[in-house]
C-alpha cells in the first residue's frame, strides 16, 4: 500500500515503482508521439506528394504540427478529469488511445494507393494522438511529484524529462538500422512502418505496468476530506493568483522548455538534413550522441535546482537559448560544408549539439517538479497540464512549420530562427521579474 503520512511521503521502494511504471508510459507516449517528427522528411513524398520536395516537406510537417495543436483539447479535458476522479484512471485512457493511434499508422495506406484518403486519414490518427498526449504529458508530472514527497522533487523528478529524448533516441536508432539494412526502396515501401508496429508489443508493456499504478497520496487525502473541486477549470481561471502562475508556466516555463526542446532535439536534424544537406544517417548517428549526452544533463539540473532553486536554473537555461540558438545552427552549417574532410568536423558538430542540449537540460530538468508546485492541490492537474500542452502544442509543436515557413518567405535558412530567439528571450526577462521560487513549497496545500 502507498504510504499516506501527512507529509504526502511515498517510500522509497514504492516511489521506485511508481516512477517506472510512470516513466515508461511516458516513454511510449513520446515513443509514439515523436517517431513521426523523426520521420518527417520521409512522409512528405509518401503522403503528400508534389513536385516541389520543399512543399511536401513543409505539408509533413504541417500535420505533426496538428497533432500537437490538438494536446490543449485533451488537456482540458483529462486535467480536469484527473482533478475530479483521480490522476491515475486517466493514464490508463491516454495510454490506450495514444497506442492504438499509432499502431494504425504502421498499417495506413499512402497516397499512391488511395489517394486524397491517405493524407486525411495520417491527419486524424494524428489528432488521436494530440488528444492523448494533451491528457498525459504534464498530468504525468502532478503524478510523479505528488509522489516524490517534500525532498529532492527536482531529481525524483527530473528522469521524466528523460522520456522525450529517449523516445526520439529510440525511434532514431530504429530508423537509422533500418535505413542501413534495407535499401532505400525497401525502407520506403514498408521499412518506414516497423518503428509503429513495435508499438503494439510497447502498448501492452506499458498497459500492464500502469496496472500496478496506485493512486498519489494527496489525491487520496482530497478524496477522504472532500475538498476536490467540481468545476476545476473554471476555478483555475477565477483565481488572479492561479491565472498569473497559469500564465508564467505557460510562457515562461512550457513554452521555453518547448521551444528549446524542438530546436535542439528536432528542427536540429531537418536543418542538418535538409540545409546543410548531410547524409540522413550520418544526422542520425549525431543526434543519438547528443540525446545520451541530453540524459546525464537533464538529471543534474533537477538536482541543481534542489540546491539553488529552480528559478536560477530555468533562467539560466531561457537567457541562454536566447543568446546562442542563432550563432549555433550558424556555426552548424559552417562546420557542416567541411563535414567531409575528417572526424574534426563531425566532432565539432557534435560539440554544439551537445552544448544546445545543456541549454535544454536547465530548463527541462526542474521542469517536471515546477508544474506540480506552482498549483494548489485540489485544481493542480487541470491548472499544471493545460497551459504546459497550450505551450508545448502551439508554441513547440508548430515551431519546425513557423521556421521552416519563415526561412522559405525570406528566402533565408536562418530567418526563422529569429522566431524561437526573440520567443526565449521575452521568456528570460518575464521569468526574471515574476517566477516565484518554489522549491521549497508543500504540496498537500
Amino acid at each position: 500500500m502507498t504510504d499516506t503520512t501527512s507529509d504526502s511521503q511515498t517510500s522509497p521502494y514504492s516511489y521506485r515503482k511508481v516512477a517506472i511504471a510512470a516513466c515508461f508510459g511516458t516513454f511510449l507516449e513520446w515513443y509514439d508521439f515523436l517517431t513521426f517528427a523523426t520521420l518527417a522528411v520521409v512522409f512528405g513524398p509518401l503522403f503528400f506528394p508534389s513536385s516541389d520536395p520543399a512543399t511536401g516537406l513543409l505539408a509533413s510537417l504541417a500535420t505533426f504540427g496538428v497533432g500537437m495543436v490538438i494536446r490543449p483539447v485533451g488537456a482540458a479535458i483529462f486535467g480536469s478529469i484527473g482533478d475530479r476522479i483521480g490522476r491515475r484512471p486517466v493514464f490508463m485512457i491516454t495510454i490506450s488511445l495514444m497506442g492504438v493511434a499509432t499502431v494504425c499508422v504502421g498499417f495506413l495506406p499512402t497516397y499512391a494507393q488511395v489517394g486524397i484518403w491517405a493524407p486525411i486519414l495520417l491527419v486524424l490518427l494524428r489528432l488521436l494522438q494530440g488528444l492523448s498526449a494533451g491528457g498525459e504529458i504534464g498530468g504525468s508530472a502532478v503524478f510523479l511529484t505528488e509522489h516524490a514527497g517534500e525532498s529532492g522533487r527536482g531529481f525524483k523528478t527530473s528522469f521524466l524529462s528523460l522520456m522525450g529524448p529517449l523516445g526520439i533516441l529510440a525511434s532514431t536508432l530504429q530508423i537509422a538500422v533500418l535505413q542501413n539494412y534495407l535499401s532505400t526502396e525497401e525502407f520506403l515501401s514498408w521499412g518506414w512502418r516497423v518503428p509503429f508496429w513495435i508499438s503494439i508489443i510497447l502498448l501492452i508493456i506499458a498497459f500492464k505496468v500502469r496496472m500496478t499504478l496506485e493512486e498519489t497520496p494527496i489525491f487520496l487525502q482530497l478524496s477522504k476530506s472532500q475538498i476536490q473541486s467540481k468545476t476545476p477549470l473554471r476555478d483555475n481561471f477565477k483565481d488572479p493568483e492561479t491565472r498569473k502562475r497559469m500564465f508564467l508556466l505557460f510562457f515562461c516555463i512550457s513554452a521555453g522548455g518547448a521551444v528549446l526542446f524542438f530546436c535542439v532535439q528536432v528542427y536540429t536534424a531537418i536543418f542538418l538534413k535538409t540545409t546543410v544537406k548531410l547524409p540522413p544517417q550520418l544526422v542520425d548517428q549525431l543526434t543519438v550522441y547528443a540525446t545520451l549526452a541530453l540524459l546525464p544533463l537533464t538529471v543534474f539540473a533537477g538536482w541543481l535546482s534542489d540546491k539553488i532553486g529552480r528559478k536560477p536554473v530555468v533562467v539560466s537555461g531561457l537567457v541562454l537559448g536566447a543568446a546562442l540558438i542563432m550563432p549555433a545552427f550558424y556555426l552548424l552549417q559552417e562546420i557542416g560544408q567541411y563535414a567531409n574532410h575528417g572526424a574534426s568536423s563531425l566532432l565539432a558538430i557534435e560539440g554544439v549539439l551537445i552544448c544546445l542540449s545543456a541549454i535544454l537540460a536547465l530548463v527541462v530538468g526542474p521542469q517536471i517538479a515546477l508544474l506540480a508546485e506552482l498549483f494548489p492541490a485540489k485544481t493542480r492537474n487541470s491548472a499544471a497540464t493545460l497551459p504546459h500542452n497550450l505551450a508545448a502544442g502551439w508554441i513547440g509543436g508548430l515551431l519546425p512549420l513557423i521556421v521552416t515557413w519563415l526561412n522559405q518567405y525570406w528566402s533565408n535558412d536562418f530567418a526563422g530562427l529569429w522566431y524561437p530567439t526573440i520567443f526565449l528571450a521575452t521568456g528570460a526577462v518575464v521569468a526574471i521579474i515574476y517566477l516565484p521560487e518554489t522549491s521549497k513549497i508543500q504540496l498537500d496545500n
